[in-house]
């Protein structure tokens, strides 16, 4: 594939032509827009379908209006991550159109009314297995540990936490390791749009590995709160295999502590819309983050992943790998990746990187990574992006050792995944997946 967006920053070099002074670039290119002769072209035309391109002007700016840095929209965005509005009121956040930076890319129309309606429908069946040593609990939302590691930052999520009556808190005592892989099993079987709650809370110095397995048939609002203690060592693995009806939008907030080490690790694989807004927020110093990201979509699917690392501050560091595969037509997938270095972070160490390969004719791969520095005094921080087809050098060396084409591009395809499921690190799992995998390819004949 061939490399589209390559960015590092650090305090002592820099690559050659590359702008260090963040003060000289423009919000345009802080947001993720298009810059040079790109940016020239009038990019505009927002429906309920998602983001459509036009050469039609529709003039706002003729009513004095500021134009948006992704078309003609009526609002003017944030000029920083750290601005984005977080509240629990749902009267805080206008209804949805579909100009809003955040929503740009998502079909509205697909989400059956998750954005619009009461969220009154039964929520998913949660079962917890293998929680040697954990804490599981049924509570009300009047419980005071809800609400503590996360605020709504969008509309949906704020719906799903008005709407919720009971939710799933694990906890992870202190200086205790889990016996074993927590599973916490989140079966649908109804399509009413429904809302959830989930709270993992790992204690100081705990250790624990959590996996939320995501099937059946729903539409679901989600919000999964995650508090990492310090010291403590967690994995959050989020696995969406859902059936092809399923409709799912998930806020996945993480608090880190100090010296605590946390992975996330998004699978999604299954259903019709699925949405995930992962974040990790830095809340001490010393501690580690790594992100990673696994999609497969197919014909007509809409997987999409927004994230986010806020590095608030010294001396932290984070990684963030996210890959994904497309086939088959109006296959699409969106990522975009926000890391927010605040002026009191220095001492950050940070790299995103997101990589796409598109195995048919008709699919589409939106890739924004975006980096916000606010002081220097940094140890390094950079992102990349490339989407693409086949690797023919790749493909060609397979072959020439008598490997036929079909089961060569399989190869190519597993090998690019697998550094993904490998960082799951729970064996039955990572074999599910992989087979899961297999069968993406063979549905898509290749």
């Amino acid at each position: 594939m061939a490399e589209t967006t390559h960015t590092e920053f650090s305090p002592n070099t820099a690559p050659e032509g590359e702008v260090t002074d963040l003060g000289d670039l423009d919000e345009k290119a802080r947001l993720g827009a298009p810059s040079g002769a790109a940016a020239s072209a009038s990019i505009d035309g927002f429906t309920e379908e998602g983001e459509r391109l036009s050469a039609q002007n529709t003039g706002s700016e003729q009513f004095g209006l500021k134009k948006h840095s992704h078309g003609n929209a009526t609002v003017i965005p944030e000029a920083s991550r750290g601005e984005r509005r977080r509240s629990f009121d749902l009267a805080d956040y206008p209804t949805l159109t579909g100009l809003e930076e955040d929503w740009r890319f998502t079909p509205l129309k697909r989400l059956r009314g998750l954005h619009t309606d009461a969220l009154t429908g039964a929520s998913p069946a949660v079962a917890v297995t293998g929680a040697g040593k954990v804490t599981v609990e049924t509570v009300g939302r009047d419980d005071a540990r809800l609400g503590t590691a996360a605020t709504p930052e969008d509309r949906v999520s704020a719906a799903a936490w008005n709407a919720f009556t009971e939710a799933t808190v694990i906890t992870i005592p202190k200086e205790t390791a889990a016996d074993g892989e927590v599973m916490v099993s989140v079966t649908g079987s109804a399509m009413e749009a429904a809302a959830q709650q989930i709270l993992i809370n790992a204690e100081a110095f705990s250790k624990a590995v959590v996996v939320l397995d995501h099937s059946g048939s729903a539409t679901l609002a989600q919000n999964v709160e995650i508090i990492v203690g310090d010291g403590a060592e967690l994995t959050v693995v989020s696995v969406q295999e859902w059936n092809d009806d399923a409709v799912h939008v998930s806020s996945q907030q993480a608090k880190v502590g100090r010296d605590a080490r946390y992975k996330h690790v998004v699978v999604s694989l299954g259903g019709d819309l699925v949405r995930l807004t992962p974040s990790s927020i830095f809340t001490a110093t010393g501690a580690e983050v790594e992100m990673y990201g696994l999609y497969f979509a197919d014909a007509g699917q809409h997987l999409e992943q927004r994230l986010l690392v806020d590095h608030a501050v010294p001396n932290c560091k984070s990684r963030v790998t996210y890959k994904g595969a497309l086939q088959g037509q109006d296959a699409h997938t969106v990522w975009v990746g926000d890391v927010l270095i605040r002026k009191a972070a220095e001492g950050t160490d940070t790299y995103e990187t997101n990589r796409n390969l598109i195995l048919t004719d008709g699919a589409r791969s939106d890739s924004v990574p975006n980096l916000e520095i606010e002081t220097g005094l940094i140890e390094g921080a950079g992102h990349a992006s490339a989407t693409g087809r086949f690797d023919d050098e790749h493909l060609f060396y397979l072959m020439a050792r008598g490997i036929p084409e079909k089961a060569a591009r399989r190869l190519v395809v597993r090998g690019f995944l697998n550094e993904v499921i490998q960082q799951i690190k729970v064996p039955a799992l990572e074999e599910r997946l992989s087979e899961s995998v297999e069968r993406e390819l063979a549905a898509g004949n290749l």
